[in-house]
């Protein structure tokens, strides 16, 4: 279905991840870009998978996502243009204090993803083909294992980062997260961070233009001051102040 916006209502949908909401971003800096420009922002918040398909039905103009092989994709399919990167954070594991599965002694990403393997304890994924979701299975294939051979071990949620950590606490369980939800999410229980990438496990964000034929002129339009905004002084200075307990979330690329 492609999106109705009318030219007086000055707004365009943006179809992005739920680590970019659920980590209280979008709030602090949409109301700059609308105040600037009298443009109002329209957020679906989904895993990027759904967004790149919002973008390819036509149900939205603008994307902020964190999948660089599925947005290249997207963009050489002719669905996008003017990919340009925003910020990045990184990924982490959570899971209980006393760390069962031992990720605390792991001295790389793939040896916690080995750890988790091996020791058999419950492992959320967030199974929603969202960015987190695709990062996760491609970081178990560089570790030497298939998700479609696991036990029962291995649970896939089908839902955002916020309810996968919901999940994860109530079972006990581990799972991995962007660090600004994980940072932002209030309900922690007795779950700590067992594992931070060495390097970092990276999460890096792009905007991307949709150049469906289905979405009216206007708001392409109003999409394109939004890419343009984001990625310019303004929407840069936003993005780097924006602190959670005092704590920088999103990074730039000068950094």
């Amino acid at each position: 279905m492609a999106s109705s916006v009318h030219a007086a209502d000055k707004s365009f949908v943006l179809a992005t991840t739920t680590s970019t909401e659920n980590s209280g971003l979008l709030d602090t800096i949409i109301p700059q870009f609308t105040l600037k420009t009298g443009i109002k922002v329209k957020v679906v918040a989904i895993g990027t998978g759904q967004a790149l398909a919002m973008g390819r039905n036509g149900d939205a103009a603008a994307l902020l996502t964190h999948d660089r092989l599925g947005e290249d994709k997207f963009v050489a399919e002719g669905y996008g243009k003017d990919r340009r990167d925003v910020m990045y954070n990184d990924f982490i594991f959570i899971g209980p204090s006393d760390d069962p599965a031992g990720l605390k002694d792991a001295q790389t990403t793939t040896d916690a993803f080995k750890a988790l393997a091996q020791g058999g304890s419950t492992f959320i994924s967030r199974g929603d083909d969202s960015g987190t979701h695709r990062k996760e299975l491609r970081e178990w294939k560089k570790a030497g294992f298939d998700v479609a051979n696991f036990g029962s071990w291995y649970r896939e949620a089908g839902s955002g980062m916020g309810q996968t950590i919901i999940t994860t606490t109530q079972i006990n369980g581990y799972t991995l997260s962007d660090r600004a939800t994980w940072t932002k999410f209030a309900r922690k229980a007795d779950h700590v961070i067992v594992f931070e990438g060495n390097p970092p496990i990276n999460n890096p964000y792009s905007s991307i233009v949709v150049t469906n034929k289905l979405i009216p002129n206007e708001e392409t339009q109003y999409a394109l001051s939004w890419h343009e905004w984001l990625t310019g002084a303004e929407g840069r200075k936003a993005i780097k102040d924006f602190r959670i307990d005092g704590q920088q979330m999103f990074f730039l690329g000068t950094d």
